[in-house]
């Protein structure tokens, strides 16, 4: 009777705040865990050279490592062929027929303007630099009459602009002969890569097969469950930036090529990669146009502002809500945190693998906080 009295008096409300307090101090746990984990992995990599090994060993091996990516794209494709009572092998050979399709039409589509606009600015960047030379006397004469003295900044800037000149110059041919080299090394890479991957592709289930067989049997339900996981956030992460990457492009160009910049496709694709960066990849890709507009003139400069903005509003309004929703699920300041880590310890790369690779390490940690039974436990409390 005395405990049954007992049970009546506990306090509901300050037993939700109990846990609602621990889930809050759970996911603290998981936040610290991943940076714990970015900076243990980043630094390992560092330390034993495994990036050096790893960049060689993908040099080698990048045609079937483009093979697996093709075909790791295209399963839900096949798949969904295959639940239409289609064969594997047909349904193989129409995703293949669709993406080989899509791959001629966007070459024949905009690689040969590209290469025309690539050299019209070859040839005229002379005299580009000339212009921003001639725009950063305006701006320092303009200091110099506000009685200060730049002409010590002033001479390290032309000294530098000199010297990229010089060097671009110069080295202009073999920058293009080298250029054109890796053209031809990666589109034989990417054939080889569509042959292998249409072999993956047509296995890729036996492949899964295979590993989940040989497998611990305590183990295959895990490694089932969190490999779809990972597969399903990664897959919709990558459809999505490749799409949202495409409209950037497309939309991008439209607006270059309005405000009246010399090479507007090579701008356009150079801001579509950079925004692989989450949150710094705009600016980064919107700050060669934007100098190059001004040396043309203070309108088309203004106009390919006005352009990027107006690109960056839909990206942020329409193709990132619409396309990539909420795949990833990662805070802002995780990704930051994330961002400033693998930029600093990869560089570009880093940053652009930044965000799949933190959302991958937080799918393994709420795989592995679930078999704790830690989310079950307040679930249950609940």
């Amino acid at each position: 009777m005395f405990r049954k009295r007992q049970d009546k008096e506990i306090d509901i409300s300050s037993l939700n705040d109990i846990i609602h307090t621990s889930r809050k101090l759970i996911n603290i746990g998981f936040f610290v865990a991943v940076i714990c984990l970015i900076l243990l992995g980043t630094y390992v990599l560092q330390e034993w050279h495994i990036l050096t090994y790893l960049k060689e060993l993908l040099g080698i091996i990048s045609p079937i490592f483009i093979g697996f990516i093709i075909a790791w794209l295209c399963v839900p494709a096949v798949n969904f062929l295959q639940s239409k009572k289609i064969p594997r092998v047909a349904s193989c050979i129409l995703v293949y027929l669709g993406v080989i399709g899509f791959l001629i039409l966007l070459v024949s589509a905009f690689i040969p303007s590209l290469i025309v606009q690539v050299g019209d600015f070859a040839n005229s960047l002379p005299a580009i630099i000339e212009e921003v030379r001639n725009f950063g006397d305006g701006i320092f004469n303009k200091i110099n009459n506000s009685f200060i003295d730049s002409s010590g900044i002033k001479g390290n800037i032309y000294d530098a602009v000199e010297s990229f000149s010089t060097e671009l110059t110069t080295g202009l041919p073999q920058m293009l002969f080298s250029a054109g080299k890796s053209i031809i090394s990666g589109g034989l890479n990417v054939i080889f890569g569509l042959m292998i991957g249409f072999y993956i592709l047509f296995d890729f289930d036996k492949i899964n097969e295979r590993i989940h067989d040989t497998l611990p049997m305590k183990w295959r339900d895990g490694y089932q469950d969190l490999s779809g996981r990972i597969n399903t956030s990664l897959r919709n992460y990558v459809q999505g930036i490749i799409l949202v990457m495409f409209l950037v492009f497309i939309t991008q160009s439209i607006g270059l090529t309005i405000a009246g910049l010399k090479a507007p496709l090579l701008f356009a694709l150079f801001c579509a990669i950079t925004d692989l960066i989450p949150y710094f990849g705009p600016y980064i890709g919107a700050i060669p146009a934007i100098i190059v507009g001004f040396t043309m003139s203070p309108i088309i400069g203004i106009c390919c502002i006005i352009s990027i903005v107006v690109v960056q509003l839909l990206e942020n309004n329409f193709y990132q809500p619409l396309i990539m929703g909420h795949t990833m699920k990662l805070h802002p300041v995780t990704i930051m945190i994330g961002l400033l880590i693998f930029g600093h310890f990869f560089g570009i790369i880093g940053m652009v693998i930044a965000t799949p690779t933190i959302a991958c390490l937080k799918v393994i940690l709420t795989f592995i906080n679930e078999k704790i039974g830690l989310t079950t436990m307040v679930k249950g409390e609940e």
